[in-house]
């Protein structure tokens, strides 16, 4: 965990969140799924002006009106509860009732004229219904997905996106005072409407349109949502965060590549950490971290190698990964340490790492900081070469310390592991006092690394990241700082899933061999990789050798 002295902003407790529900109804067209949305009040608390679909808060009402609602074996007390509020809210919002007679036969629209839609209602929704004998139709609602209003908002809320089949012989009608102008839409014409910005529409929204736009139809939908293995569940849950970028909020989910880094840098939501990508200037991370990105991007370094500057005024400062041998960022790096660097360790020997080392040694006259790592092995090509001045053993810690002017001491300790696999000699670095791990070109965020024999190995890769995974578990590490890309969050869960991907695309290649026993790389490669652009697969042809000779090594092992 990393130290609150270390985080650039003071820790504040974002905004409580309060229970409601919301429901997508949906119906098929010939064009396709059709959603029902509809305009909040512009004077509205919670986004004013904003497409939405109905819902509203949890009442207490809901969790009485259970005794009127047909519900699944599967569906939990929480979800009944939830289900109802949506029910509840679309027939208030938009005069839509979910509901049934006592024979099975469904509401129609002149009964839900008899009602009384208004919040001000003398008598409960729940005693309307029970007095016409109506059953609420909640067995009919499933999850889809679960919405946490983002840290830095005011006012926020924690609730479920509900779906369900449009009742036939329903029309919406808007309240006219919350909502307003209820309307059939596509979600792949919503969405472009919002982008020409005649729709506005929240983050949630836009996310939730952009996932059902997948679907062919409502069947779809509702087969997506059912219980699984008897439990019922939204298909993602997200509490998103927010940053900038060009100068306006961005916002993100889990899964987005900068959720991470806003993790690290605004744990509690504020939104004030700009993500564009840069070279000018190092970027601040942690009291104790900074970024600077060099100008090389590419294809194969994305926005850029990330040198990364750790330390501080007091204790003096380590650079991993110094990168090209670019001299406008190497004098960056000198500026933003004063010239007080202590060790430069380079996380492995290629081009766009190490050769930075030299030069910026040279710089550092008053410390003349030693160049650490591994040295290349016998494996790398003529262009990845690298001679550590001296060599790090695995486990061997690297500290820098100081005391501050008011006497107190501060310590960041970084502990080599050796990770072959991208290159046979590459290592990684645990941050022990932060829980953060420098990950060079092992684990990069946004794309897979390469693996190129023979000085990559598809087996040593693998294991190694087992050795991350085990060493994330024992140090509480959360964070992975890659040499490509922003920060990744939830380091554990990202090596899972980063093995799970190889392991994938291994049986992909291992089944194209199969089918094709007296075929070329190149043949396995069209099969394997039909996934991904054909411009990048001269690329993927090298990962594909690694995977091949460890398929056949695995073949050959009785």
């Amino acid at each position: 965990m990393v130290r609150p002295t270390q985080q650039l902003h003071p820790a504040r407790e974002p905004v409580p969140v309060r229970a409601a529900a919301t429901v997508l109804l949906l119906r098929d067209s010939e064009a396709g799924i059709e959603v029902l949305m509809t305009r909040r009040s512009d004077t509205a608390s919670f986004a004013p002006g904003a497409y939405v679909f109905p819902g509203g808060h949890i009442d207490e009402a809901d969790e009485t009106a259970k005794r009127i609602a047909a519900h699944r074996p599967t569906q939990s007390g929480i979800q009944l509860t939830q289900a109802i509020t949506a029910i509840r809210e679309g027939f208030e919002e938009l005069g839509v009732l979910l509901a049934r007679h006592a024979d099975g036969s469904p509401v129609r629209m002149e009964d839900i004229a008899l009602m009384d839609r208004s919040t001000t209602s003398p008598i409960s929704f729940a005693l309307q219904c029970e007095e016409r004998q109506l059953m609420l139709a909640a067995d009919q609602v499933f999850s889809l997905a679960h919405w946490i209003t983002d840290r830095d908002l005011p006012k926020r809320f924690d609730v479920p996106f509900l779906v369900a089949r449009m009742p036939e012989g329903q029309a919406p009608t808007a309240d006219e005072s919350e909502q307003f102008e209820p309307c059939w839409v596509r979600p792949a014409d919503a969405l472009a409407r919002h982008a020409a910005g005649s729709f506005f529409m929240i983050f949630p929204t836009v996310r939730t349109l952009q996932r059902l736009a997948a679907y062919a139809n409502v069947d779809a939908v509702l087969q997506a949502c059912a219980p699984r293995d008897g439990v019922e569940k939204p298909l993602w849950t997200s509490c998103p965060r927010a940053g900038l970028l060009r100068g306006q909020e961005a916002r993100y989910m889990e899964s987005d590549s900068p959720f991470g880094e806003l993790a690290l840098v605004c744990p509690d939501g504020q939104m004030l950490h700009a993500l564009d990508w840069q070279s000018e200037r190092p970027v601040p991370l942690l009291g104790n971290v900074q970024r600077l990105t060099a100008p090389n991007p590419g294809a194969m370094t994305g926005p850029g190698t990330n040198s990364y500057i750790v330390g501080d005024a007091t204790t003096g400062y380590l650079v991993i990964d110094p990168g090209p041998n670019d001299a406008e960022h190497i004098g960056r790096l000198w500026r933003a340490t004063q010239g007080d660097v202590r060790m430069i360790v380079c996380t492995h020997s290629h081009a766009d790492h190490s050769p930075g080392a030299a030069p910026l040694q040279a710089l550092c006259k008053e410390t003349k900081p030693p160049i650490l790592g591994l040295s290349s092995a016998p494996t790398a090509r003529s262009s990845a070469r690298f001679a550590a001045e001296r060599e790090l053993q695995g486990g061997e810690r690297l500290v820098l310390s100081g005391t501050t002017a008011e006497g107190k001491g501060i310590t960041h300790t970084l502990r080599a592991i050796h990770t072959p696999g991208h290159a046979a000699n590459h290592l990684c670095l645990a941050l022990e006092e932060d829980g953060l791990l420098f990950s060079g070109d092992h684990i990069l965020n946004g794309s897979t690394t390469v693996i190129d024999p023979p000085d990559g190995d598809m087996n040593a890769y693998l294991d190694s990241l087992d050795k991350l995974d085990a060493a994330c578990e024992a140090g509480g590490i959360e964070f992975i700082l890659p040499a490509h890309g922003y920060v990744i969050g939830s380091a554990r869960a990202a090596i899972a899933q980063l093995k799970a991907h190889r392991l994938k695309r291994e049986a992909k290649i291992a089944s194209a061999m199969k089918k094709l026993p007296d075929g070329t790389p190149e043949d396995w490669l069209a099969l394997a990789y039909d996934d991904v652009p054909q411009r990048m697969w001269p690329v993927a042809a090298r990962s594909l050798a690694a995977h091949v000779a460890r398929i056949r090594q695995l073949a050959s092992i009785p």
